[in-house]
This record gives C-alpha cells, sequence and structure tokens, in this order.
C-alpha cells in the first residue's frame, strides 16, 4: 500500500460544497485523438489517470506526450498495482529546482511517488471518522524493545488495556522482535502482523513490568482523534494546555473531540498550549482551518489564513475534465481556481486567548498538520519541537475514475507572508521555524511530564530554556538493545507510516 501523506480535497459528500447555484451542465471535455477507444476497463482507466494528471497536476508542463508516456504499459500484481506504477512514473517528471530532484522524490524510495497515490476508497472512509484495525500502532525505542506508540479510544486495542509506553514482548508469529534490518524476515512478519492481519496475539509488559497476553481482532470503530488532553499547572500562575491529535479527520467527527479540550482550556486559565501533532499525517483541510481558529489570538479574525495556488490551466478556465467533475461550468464562473478566490480567512473560534503554541513534530507529521503549523506562523509565537516534519506543502482532490480515487498534487498553500515551499519539512531550531530538534520519547504515556518532548515545552514555558534533565533523555530506560540510527528510524517510520491514512483534505468542492 501506498504511503498516503496528503493534504488534499477529497470528493466526500461530508465537505463543505460548492454553491448550488454553480453545479449546472459540465463543460464537455476536450476532445483528444491520440487516445484509443477500444481497450479493456483498466486501459481507459490508465487513460483517465493520465488525462487528469496532464490537466490538472501543479508540474503538468514537465509530462510527456501520450504517445511518449503510453499509459497502457504500465503492470503490476493487481489492476491498482498497475495503476499505482502508472502514478508513480508521473510523478517523477517535476523537478524542484532547489534540490534538482523530482517534488515527489522519496528518499527511501526513490521512484515512487512521495504525495501521489491511487485507492479504492479507503482514505475517504477513514478521513470520514472510521477505522477497521486494531486501533494502534508501534515503534521501536532500542533495536530489541518494541513500544505501543498510540492508541485510539474505542478501539479493540484500546479495550484490551494498550497504552502508549507498553512494551510489546512476544508477538504469535513472529519469531523474534529484535530489529536488525528492514529486509529480515521477522521484521517483515512483524509488519504483516501489525499491519496486514486481522487477529494478533501478543505479550505485553507494563512500566510496573508486569504482564499481561491478550489476542485483538480488527473491527470498525469510530475515530476519536483527540488521544489526550490535559491541563498542567506548572504553578507560579504558568499552565499548560496538551492536546494530542492524531488525524485530521472531517469536521463533523473532529470538532466534537476539539471543542471541550479547548473550553477545558479557556476555563483553566492556560498560558501555554501544547499541540502534539507527532504522528499526524493530516486529513481535512476544514479541521486544519477549524484548529487554526481555536488557537489563533481573537485579533487575527478577518486576517488572511492561507491562500491556495493552482496552475495556470485551472486559473484560466482550461479544465475541462477536472469541472465536469465538479459539475462547474466554467464559463458562466469563470476563475474559480484564481488565487483570490481561494484564501481562507481567520475566524477565531472558542475564547483562548494565547500568544504562543508549541507544536510536536516529527517525520510522521504531514500535511494538514504541517498547514496548520504554517498558518500561524506569521499570527503568533510557533515554537516546534521535535525532528524535521514530513514536506507536504501541496494538497489535491480526489477524483473517482471508475471503482477508484486519483490523487495528484493540484495546488500549494501559502500563509499571509506568502510562506510554503516546505517541500523539505519543517526543521524545529532552524531560522524560519524556531524551537529544538530533539527525540521521540515512546517509553512514557502522553502527558507524562517526563515524557521527554513534552519535557522541553514544560522547560521553556518555566525557565526559557529547552534544556532538560539528562535523564530524561535517554529513553532505553534499562532495557537492552542497542539506539536505533537516523537512518534506521527514517526507515522504519517510513515502513510503518505507509501503512496508515494521512492526509489532508480542502472543503471548497465536492466530486460529482
Amino acid at each position: 500500500m501506498k504511503k498516503y501523506f496528503i493534504y488534499l480535497t477529497i470528493s466526500l459528500a461530508m465537505a463543505a460544497t460548492f454553491t448550488a447555484c454553480k453545479k449546472t451542465t459540465p463543460v464537455t471535455p476536450i476532445p483528444v485523438s491520440v487516445i484509443p477507444t477500444t481497450g479493456t476497463p483498466l486501459d481507459h482507466i490508465k487513460d483517465s489517470v493520465y488525462l487528469f494528471t496532464q490537466e490538472d497536476n501543479l508540474w503538468y508542463s514537465t509530462l510527456p506526450t501520450y504517445t511518449a508516456f503510453n499509459p497502457r504499459n504500465f503492470t503490476g500484481k493487481t489492476d491498482q498495482a498497475a495503476l499505482q506504477s502508472e502514478v508513480d512514473a508521473l510523478s517523477q517528471y517535476s523537478t524542484n529546482p532547489a534540490t534538482g530532484k523530482p517534488y515527489e522524490y522519496d528518499i527511501l524510495d526513490p521512484g515512487t511517488a512521495k504525495y501521489s497515490f491511487i485507492d479504492q476508497g479507503q482514505v475517504a472512509t477513514s478521513l470520514g471518522g472510521t477505522n477497521g484495525d486494531y486501533g494502534f500502532s508501534v515503534f521501536y525505542n532500542t533495536t530489541s524493545d518494541l513500544r505501543v506508540k498510540y492508541v485510539y479510544p474505542g478501539s479493540p486495542a484500546d479495550k484490551a488495556g494498550l497504552v502508549r509506553g507498553y512494551q510489546i514482548t512476544a508477538i504469535s508469529g513472529v519469531p523474534s522482535l529484535t530489529y536488525t534490518n528492514s529486509s529480515n524476515s521477522n521484521y517483515t512478519a512483524l509488519v504483516n502482523a501489525i499491519f496486514n492481519s486481522t487477529t494478533i496475539t501478543m505479550t505485553v509488559q507494563k512500566p510496573d513490568n508486569t504482564t499481561f497476553n491478550t489476542t485483538l481482532n480488527t473491527a470498525n470503530y469510530t475515530v476519536n482523534p483527540v488521544l489526550k488532553s490535559k491541563v498542567l499547572d506548572l504553578g507560579n500562575g504558568k499552565k499548560i494546555g496538551y492536546l494530542v491529535f492524531n488525524t485530521f479527520t472531517v469536521l463533523d467527527n473532529a470538532k466534537p473531540n476539539l471543542e471541550p479540550a479547548f473550553t477545558s482550556f479557556t476555563a483553566a486559565g492556560v498560558t501555554d498550549l501544547v499541540v502534539d501533532l507527532r504522528y499526524n499525517g493530516g486529513g481535512s483541510v476544514q479541521t486544519a482551518e477549524y484548529l487554526s481558529n481555536l488557537i489563533v489570538p481573537p485579533a487575527k479574525t478577518n486576517t488572511v489564513m492561507y491562500t491556495q495556488y493552482y496552475n495556470d490551466k485551472l486559473q484560466n478556465d482550461k479544465c475541462p475534465l477536472f469541472a465536469k467533475k465538479l459539475g462547474l461550468d466554467v464559463t458562466k464562473y469563470p476563475g474559480e481556481f484564481k488565487p483570490t478566490n481561494n484564501q481562507a480567512l481567520f475566524s477565531k473560534q472558542g475564547s483562548l486567548n494565547i500568544n504562543r503554541v508549541f507544536f510536536i513534530v516529527t517525520g510522521n507529521t504531514a500535511s494538514a498538520s504541517e498547514l496548520t503549523i504554517n498558518n500561524l506562523i506569521p499570527e503568533m509565537n510557533v515554537q516546534l519541537i521535535g525532528t524535521t516534519s514530513y514536506g507536504k506543502p501541496v494538497g489535491f482532490y480526489g477524483i473517482p475514475i471508475g471503482a477508484y480515487q486519483y490523487y495528484t498534487p493540484e495546488f500549494e498553500s501559502k500563509n499571509s507572508a506568502n510562506q510554503g515551499g516546505y517541500y523539505a519539512g519543517m526543521t524545529p531550531g532552524s531560522v524560519t521555524y524556531p524551537g529544538v530538534q530533539a527525540s521521540d520519547d515512546v517509553t512514557h504515556d502522553f502527558g507524562d511530564v517526563n515524557e521527554a518532548l513534552l519535557a522541553r515545552a514544560i522547560n521553556y514555558t518555566t525557565k526559557g530554556t529547552y534544556a532538560i534533565s539528562p535523564a530524561l533523555t535517554v529513553q532505553s530506560t534499562g532495557k537492552s538493545g542497542s539506539q536505533l540510527s537516523e537512518d534506521d528510524i527514517n526507515r522504519i517510520s517510513h515502513d510503518f507510516s505507509k501503512h496508515n491514512v494521512n492526509i489532508m483534505i480542502s472543503n471548497k468542492f465536492k466530486m460529482h
């Protein structure tokens, strides 16, 4: 399965839609004489993937002609694999002048798309607030210390008593949990057991060293994207509101969980806010706007939050295929894709009034998470704690093609200061992103004041320094195994994250 770090406009009925008066007679597509009229259904889908990319993609001008590209030539073990191989190839023609490599270059998987993908509706289901899995994920603390990194409330894992920071000491069917390299058969068995099975039996050790065995079965559950919300009273009038927000589900799902958290922060009189996005790969743009509006100072209401920029074809209404999917008559309503018609303004939500926010980030922080951060950088004191984020300043629509949904970058977002382009990610402690670089700590639960990343925010709030006790930076806590290298961390993150749905969805249009 592809890695879904995306910020996108998806074809979901729940999204705020274009006004009804503009859903008029669709534009007739421009004939393409070189496209064969015969062929299998899969051939025609491959053609459509190429044609939508040629019309809508931000970097369409770099693509070869239909004849030179020959989309029908791509194959795979399954139809979806064949389509994804085409998508991967299309993604590699655009070169980022800053790096000399494709904008969609994936350093851990060269030749595949960093952003673009095609699926059969799984993303839409997950963003709607329904998952069908175990409800937890894992990561290595050391090479022989596998930990629970998060658990969704109400999921099978939650009901079985799993908690972030618990150590997994055995998994049925996996001879050894010790990490040696990503091609090791034990590692492959682990990935399959966690992400590609429907039943898993594990032995788990709690922080008090007691153990228990549990068997989980995958099941559907409603996602609560707020994994933790609490107020930390630090004394001397300092209070931190702490929020773990793990995915930008649609607003109807996210708002009932975000709203009470911020109400409690306001009631407690918090002076600082920590928003933990360390594993949040994105989701709904509408929800990102809402979270931005909960955090931003009230005085910023009615000022620009961000602007979306489309390619010249869309800006000049040369997009018959896209317009047809939107039901948009561009002859009656021209210029809908020009920047001036694609600005979001701040509209303060709630009563929280703070001037500083800390964001906890890692390489799994992507898309709508990065959009939220970028939205707020010009408006208040934003500090980042953790490691460099994923880097995805672009978004797209979920284009329905047959039984598939196709996603190709169609717009880039920039904040009110015209900042964007963070293709290499956001690095804490840099000029653009003040804060501090620090490694993740999977040995403590969210909200534990001894958790290394939260501890840095606490120290900065109380002492003005990110330095913490050396004891808190030692994550092994007496467990055996050696520390993972940066390359190992990146590889494991890459392998584990591609089994998660991480996206960012805009809310302007609804597909047909």
